[in-house]
């Protein structure tokens, strides 16, 4: 009979900082291939750099880095500047310092490969201030470092769906709601408070595209990221980090559209599901312990928030950190870089000639397959000229809790099934973390179907399941010897 109940916790030196990043109106924004616009018309909410750092506990005086930042893709050159300007200016060792992206498709494509489209001008100068902020925010969180607890808990939340939606009249699989299909619900928190008992932060992990605002959107925007942060801000007065889940397949019910106040509604409806898990976390330092009977009308079973012992407390401080890298199998139909660029080649025709007969639903079509295949040019240009890809991930184990930072964007099979094999600690997944490629991880038995995140995946079918099995092994290594 279970007369105990133990809350995941982490114990350590813990600094936070929190930034404005938003781009200049006018920047090149057009992420979508159905948009008409190029550039930015103005800033719907303004995108934000979040910051943790934690110190060592006694047995580890090292430093691990977090940042979180509103933007969809960024190029691994960037990122890997970004790490390195922090390792040399903040004596951090590069390979525990990782960033992540919120995925957010409202914040524009950032990448100097743009800089000679309309509004592109702005794109170099935005991202070397970039980078110079990140340090900038790293040193700040330093300064700010002090004695923390940290809670972890979860509630659920309906706002991602299944987004492979079977179209029975074109006879294709379209990316968009699809109410029969299976959708994670999980938001894993965390509250990061003082030991004064004030909160420093809270930590979301949910798994969700921030795709509500799509091709008609012509604003900078956060997506419904912006208004679940002010939510939960407004109520906790302490910054809120986001990490986006395992989100490949999954994404807003409402979505595709350019009205911000659908983008709002979506994150205020995590911000409340966050806000109530909140209610329900268990103070810090602390495990729910059977009391015993009390006489009364009945006889009650009383429970009580009881302190942690020494030894249990000792347990929660330690934490190590781990890089590994694997290969992982290219498809084989993958195809050459001179097909797509010739295939570009072949929509831009077309394209031209839908605009010169004044054919614009056409013209909007071929403009969106030129897009695509622009995007798969950066793909293909950026892959090694073997037969895999070399795929880095890293992992964190810090008390009661399990990070797993990994590139790409990963089906909600890998967060589920990883959970369910750690089922005593706090799992949590932080998606396109340090790179973006290899794009699209989707489960072997999605292949095949036409489905968009497959057609455009560049690693073979298995690749997800392999990563599952090798994360699942390492992690089980590092808690024996935690």
């Amino acid at each position: 009979m279970i007369d105990k109940i133990n809350s995941p916790q982490s114990i350590g030196k813990i600094g936070i900082a929190q930034i404005d990043i938003t781009p200049p109106i006018g920047i090149y924004h057009r992420m979508w291939g159905a948009a008409k616009h190029d550039q930015a018309t103005g800033i719907h909410r303004p995108l934000i750099l979040t910051v943790l750092l934690i110190e060592g506990s006694e047995n580890n005086s090292e430093k691990f880095v977090l940042i979180t930042m509103d933007h969809c893709i960024l190029d691994g050159v960037e990122i890997n500047a970004i790490r390195k300007l922090i390792a040399s200016s903040c004596n951090i060792n590069q390979s525990n310092v990782v960033v992540t992206l919120s995925h957010t498709h409202g914040s524009g494509w950032m990448s100097r490969t743009r800089s000679s489209l309309p509004g592109g001008e702005f794109i170099g100068p935005y991202l070397d201030s970039l980078i110079q902020q990140c340090a900038s925010a790293v040193i700040t969180a330093m300064k700010n470092s002090q004695q923390a607890f940290v809670v972890y808990g979860s509630s659920r939340c309906n706002l991602a769906k299944h987004r492979d939606y079977y179209d029975e009249t074109s006879k294709q699989f379209v990316c968009g709601f699809n109410p029969e299909g299976l959708a994670d619900d999980t938001v894993l928190i965390a509250r990061i408070e003082n030991t004064d008992g004030k909160c420093l932060a809270t930590l979301v992990n949910y798994a969700c595209h921030p795709t509500t605002l799509a091709w008609e959107n012509t604003k900078i925007s956060p997506d419904y990221i912006g208004a679940m942060r002010e939510t939960i801000e407004k109520e906790t007065l302490a910054p809120c980090l986001f990490l986006q889940g395992a989100s490949g397949d999954l994404g807003p019910k409402d979505g595709f559209v350019g009205d911000h106040k659908t983008a709002d509604r979506n994150g205020r409806q995590l911000g409340f599901a966050v806000l109530s898990g909140l209610q329900d976390l268990t103070p810090s330092c602390t495990s729910f312990s059977y009391s015993g009977p009390v006489v009364s009308g009945a006889t009650l079973g009383t429970w009580a928030y009881q302190p942690l012992l020494g030894g249990e407390l000792k347990s929660k401080k330690l934490w190590h950190f781990k890089e590994v890298t694997i290969q992982l199998p290219y498809r084989p139909d993958l195809a050459t870089l001179e097909e797509t660029k010739n295939q570009l080649i072949h929509w831009q025709l077309e394209e031209a000639k839908a605009l010169s007969v004044g054919d614009q639903a056409n013209a909007r079509d071929c403009r969106a397959l030129v897009e695509q295949m622009t995007r798969q040019i950066t793909r293909l240009s950026s892959l090694s000229g073997t037969n895999t890809h070399s795929y880095t991930f890293l992992l964190l184990v810090w008390g009661d809790s399990l990070w797993v930072f990994v590139p790409g964007e990963l089906y909600q099979s890998f967060q589920i099934k990883l959970r369910n094999r750690f089922p005593e600690y706090a799992v949590i997944i932080a998606t396109l973390s340090n790179e973006w490629q290899p794009g699209y991880l989707p489960e072997a038995s999605s292949y095949g179907y036409g489905i968009y995140q497959e057609k455009i995946a560049t690693v073979a079918a298995g690749c997800l399941e392999i990563l599952l099995e090798t994360i699942t092994r390492e992690l089980k290594g590092m808690v024996s010897i935690s």
